[in-house]
């Protein structure tokens, strides 16, 4: 399996987190993007769901070195 950078990883999992966060406060249906985030952490996890990508993501950034250079930005906005 390929294994995600780090830094794209890490936005990837904030990214999804703020906006869970702020559905729950809406108490409203995932929004498109939320489900975006969510398919892109499995795919980028190799997991078929989230709350498995979350828990691949997090032992595989607490794995890598802190001092690994930043990722260029690739658009996953």
């Amino acid at each position: 399996m390929l294994i995600p950078h780090p830094a794209v990883l890490r936005r990837l999992v904030e990214e999804y987190e703020t906006a869970l966060a702020g559905e729950a406060e809406r108490g409203g249906r995932a929004s498109p993007r939320l489900q975006d985030l969510a398919y892109t952490l499995c795919v980028s996890t190799g997991t078929r769901n989230v709350g498995r990508a979350l828990e691949a993501a997090h032992r595989l950034l607490a794995a890598t070195p802190s001092n690994r250079p930043e990722a260029p930005e690739i658009g996953i906005r």
